[in-house]
């Protein structure tokens, strides 16, 4: 953990025996009452943490001081298909890691359906990848997840119009077998960016309409057919190097 982080609720309450943290600092890092660790506020500021006392019952009691702003986040907005449990663990994981603002899911015509009825959205596993990706940055704030039965209904929706940033944002739909450029020749942008990562099959020819009239870019990120989970660190990283960052 490079980070360890508290919930607003959690302050002025013992961190159990066998809660991962305590694990951490104990048999990690070794930290004894008095020992100062790197700490923040789940959805607020960062700071420092204090072992306050080490209870009998293997229990700690921990003090946080928390004044410094969490990094920016990525102006990037990802919309992902539904994949296998394990594979939407990762990526939660590791697009909370990079810093993305929102994960958008969604279903796609040529999307396994079996994989919409994961339960990781309801029994907790969502939101514990999200907190393990943000400790690893050393961050405390997680991106929104929201889920959308299909394409034509995200497409309706458009969350990204709902942002208080005013800033028009590239659309790009990742699409390797009709594609109308490489994402690698796209131009260093101010603009926010949201990004659609199909399954592993691809876009079908109807949702391929759908984003052309709906303003998205099909754009390629390689010759070769990418699990998800792959396609969604690889497009991450490429809009990272394309939003400048006197835009954040």
């Amino acid at each position: 953990m490079n980070i360890i982080l508290f919930e607003e609720h959690e302050l002025g309450h013992n961190l159990p025996r066998r809660d991962e943290r305590t694990i951490h600092l104990l048999k990690v890092l070794h930290k004894k009452p008095g020992d100062e660790f790197e700490a923040g506020i789940l959805g607020g500021q960062k700071g420092t943490g204090r072992i306050e006392k080490i209870n009998f019952d293997g229990s700690v009691f921990c003090t946080v001081q928390a004044s410094e702003p969490p990094a920016p986040r990525l102006r990037l907005r990802m919309a992902v298909s539904f994949a296998r449990p394990i594979q939407l663990r990762r990526i939660f994981r590791d697009l909370s890691s990079i810093g993305v603002s929102a994960i958008d899911l969604v279903g796609a015509d040529m999307g396994e359906k079996s994989y919409r009825d994961t339960k990781l959205l309801t029994d907790g596993g969502a939101q514990a990848a999200l907190i393990e990706g943000a400790v690893q940055a050393r961050d405390t704030i997680i991106p929104a997840v929201n889920v959308f039965d299909s394409l034509d209904s995200w497409l309706s929706d458009s969350p990204w119009k709902k942002t208080d940033n005013m800033r028009i944002p590239l659309l790009v739909a990742a699409d390797n077998v009709r594609a109308e450029g490489s994402f690698f020749h796209l131009s260093v942008t101010s603009r926010p960016m949201v990004i659609a990562i199909g399954p592993e099959r691809g876009w079908s020819d109807r949702e391929r309409d759908l984003f052309e009239r709906s303003g998205f870019l099909r754009l390629s990120i390689g010759m070769r057919a990418l699990r998800t989970e792959t396609a969604c660190t690889a497009a991450a990283a490429l809009a990272m190097e394309k939003i400048e960052e006197s835009g954040l």
